[in-house]
């Protein structure tokens, strides 16, 4: 008789919410088809070993799932990385720490609000004005790799500099500034390019280094079209395109809570 506990029920969720996650991580990087292929063949490697007991063939594909093993860390070596370094942020216990610093809270959400106007005023001029910019704002993940492409800052954000660095005959338009801890930390910096199929072919390189880079970090990317004028944002290498000034506003305060 099949004998079914609490044990096995946890097992079942826990299973479930890891094949959710990785189907998440193939869903971001545009590999939901290898996702499916993995899926049937693990299915398929169970019923032939373990249901059917097939030795010889079990073995074959006992042999294909170990080394299947090495090749999907190489292949999907950023989204691993995305993924321990969720689990080891230490901006975790930050927030933790913000329970009970209410005061200090509240501060904090003033002067990052008066940080996101100066910079959607800056996105708002630079969109009238046909001007192309990429603004990445880290957030939980660390972002020094991509910091130390370019060319450091360390300023205070302020709309001028951000209008004045994405100024076309700017030396460093043409890269990608980074913001954090409310500070311009680089500008001219270089962003992993996403190579997902199913970008949109009006958009370009702009919008597709935005969604690399918020497909293996946490980080939000504000994309300001040369062509269109139109603002976008990339989180979670996800699109939000064509925002008004407000919509643009609303979002960045809602996101950096």
């Amino acid at each position: 008789m099949f004998d079914f506990g609490l044990k096995d029920a946890i097992d079942i969720v826990l299973v479930a919410l890891m094949l959710y996650y990785i189907w998440q991580l193939m869903k971001t990087s545009g590999s939901l088809n290898i996702f499916y292929g993995l899926l049937m063949f693990t299915v398929t490697w169970i019923i032939v070993s373990q249901i059917l007991e097939m030795k010889l063939l079990g073995s074959i594909f006992d042999k294909l799932i170990s080394v299947g093993v090495i090749a999907l860390i190489i292949l999907f070596q950023d989204e691993i990385r995305r993924f321990f370094l969720t689990i080891g942020s230490q901006n975790r216990l930050k927030r933790l720490a913000r329970l009970f610093q209410r005061k200090q809270e509240a501060k904090d959400t003033e002067h990052a609000d008066q940080q996101i106007m100066r910079i959607v005023l800056a996105c708002n001029y630079m969109s009238k004005n046909m001007t192309g910019a990429l603004i990445v704002i880290e957030r939980e993940m660390s972002l020094t790799d991509i910091v130390t492409s370019g060319e450091t800052i360390d300023a205070n954000i302020s709309t001028e500099l951000i209008k004045n660095i994405f100024f076309k005959n700017s030396p460093l338009h043409d890269g990608a500034m980074i913001i954090s801890h409310n500070r311009i930390l680089a500008a001219g910096c270089i962003l992993p390019v996403s190579h997902n199929l199913n970008i949109p072919k009006e958009l370009g390189l702009r919008h597709r280094a935005a969604l690399g880079i918020t497909s293996q970090s946490d980080a939000l990317a504000i994309i300001v079209s040369e062509e269109t004028g139109a603002i976008s944002v990339a989180q979670g290498g996800e699109f939000h395109l064509r925002l008004a000034s407000n919509e643009l506003e609303s979002y960045l305060i809602n996101a950096m809570k």
